[in-house]
């Protein structure tokens, strides 16, 4: 390890399996360390899709597909070794007011739900849905997950890249409300009944260099080993265009690999069964490691784009956040 203090680790994400998809190995890197850690999740996924024709009947169902994924996540999350979860709606609100005690206020965030906007960019639908998360007010929800960070108190906190992504409207407010939240925890004027601030050492985006992402799409259509054989699903075009997610190479600032974890990670995937299809990791602990950016295996989801599982997961450090002082755990490198 590298730094000088430890701490713990706070994830926020949009929906059930989110904390898979975008930090799996973050997650199970941290929790392999012994270091805290805890995920806060804003909706329960109500109006995803749903693969597959067994469980088809849950698409819709706004309330039995959430309770399926709540489900979905909690056998995800005790694969990644994470024992600390709670939905943002949960969490109390702040009031303003020291003299009264706080608790939930029985509201809940929903999926606000999303519109393909083109090939790799989502936006809004027309129609929100009563309770949407990206309706909540800034304020409210931030200063729920602020009362978190000061109640947990994490050392680093990771969220989605400002684009959320690939633009999902839920992902775009996650990352607002993170970022609201991480400043009103260390506002030491800002709710007295919520404790003590707390400044969080760095704030992490989870994203992908652009040009290994592309390497990454070109090595999964030149070789049909890294795809599940019954996968009907299509490549991505290693020159079109890329979600918000991918980011020049040189804006990379840390790298977890992948591979000590990978099991964990492999177990998330398969959890998250009405989100994830045609998981297939080809690479073992007996290989040689080769090439961090390898591509080590590959899923898809409902859109029927081949995903690529790579060697390392990759995070850019917000502006202004530094990461002075964290402990790192092994498998973590600062590469900017």
């Amino acid at each position: 390890m590298t730094g000088s203090s430890p701490g713990g680790l706070l994830a926020v994400h949009a929906h059930p399996d989110d904390e898979t998809l975008a930090t799996g190995a973050l997650l199970a890197t941290w929790a392999d360390a012994g270091l805290p850690v805890t995920v806060v999740t804003c909706t329960r996924g109500e109006l995803g899709e749903v693969i597959g024709p067994a469980l088809a009947h849950l698409e819709g169902d706004g309330p039995a597909l959430a309770a399926h994924r709540e489900r979905e996540l909690a056998a995800a999350l005790e694969a990644l070794g994470v024992t600390d979860h709670l939905f943002l709606d949960a969490a109390a609100p702040a009031t303003g007011r020291s003299a009264e005690p706080c608790v939930a206020s029985g509201v809940r965030f929903t999926d606000s739900g999303m519109a393909w906007a083109g090939v790799t960019h989502a936006g809004r639908r027309e129609n929100l849905p009563d309770g949407a998360f990206v309706a909540v007010p800034l304020d409210d929800a931030a200063g729920r997950l602020a009362r978190v960070l000061r109640d947990r108190r994490p050392a680093v906190v990771v969220t989605y890249e400002p684009g959320g992504g690939y633009g999902h409207p839920d992902h775009v407010r996650a990352h607002e409300v993170t970022a609201r939240a991480v400043a009103l925890a260390a506002d030491t004027d800002w709710a007295p009944e919520a404790g003590p601030s707390h400044a969080v050492a760095a704030v992490l985006w989870a994203v992908r260099g652009e040009q290994s992402l592309r390497a990454a799409y070109r090595e999964l259509a030149a070789n049909p080993r890294l795809v599940a054989s019954d996968l009907r699903a299509r490549f991505p075009a290693p020159d079109g265009p890329v979600p918000s997610v991918a980011v020049p190479d040189g804006e990379v600032g840390l790298t977890v690999d992948v591979r000590p974890v990978l099991a964990r990670l492999a177990a998330a995937l398969f959890a998250h069964a009405t989100q994830v299809k045609g998981v297939t990791i080809v690479w073992s602990d007996r290989d040689a490691p080769g090439a961090p950016n390898d591509v080590i295996g590959s899923y898809a989801l409902s859109n029927d784009i081949v995903a690529p599982v790579l060697g390392v997961e990759e995070y850019r450090l917000a502006p202004g956040s530094s990461g002075d002082g964290v402990v790192w755990p092994a498998g973590m490198r600062r590469v900017a």
